[in-house]
């Protein structure tokens, strides 16, 4: 499940890079993953919205419902 669930993270990649930001992957531990957004990204009053909102409900909807995304 991880090696899905990294591939899908590199596909979103592009869509924070067009917004002047990215995403690291600092850890993932089974179902959890925590993730570090950066750039424009970093400190943006919408990024916990992108989490939750975008990357969170993509990767419970594409690889497992129990999936929960953390920014650190």
């Amino acid at each position: 499940m991880e090696e899905k669930i990294r591939q899908r993270l590199e596909s979103m990649r592009g869509m924070l890079q067009a917004d002047g930001g990215d995403l690291e992957v600092v850890s993932i531990e089974g179902t959890l993953v925590k993730l570090k957004l950066k750039g424009a990204c970093h400190g943006c009053p919408h990024a916990s919205m992108t989490v939750k909102q975008g990357i969170e409900r993509t990767l419970r909807a594409e690889i497992d419902p129990a999936i929960v995304v953390e920014s650190v």
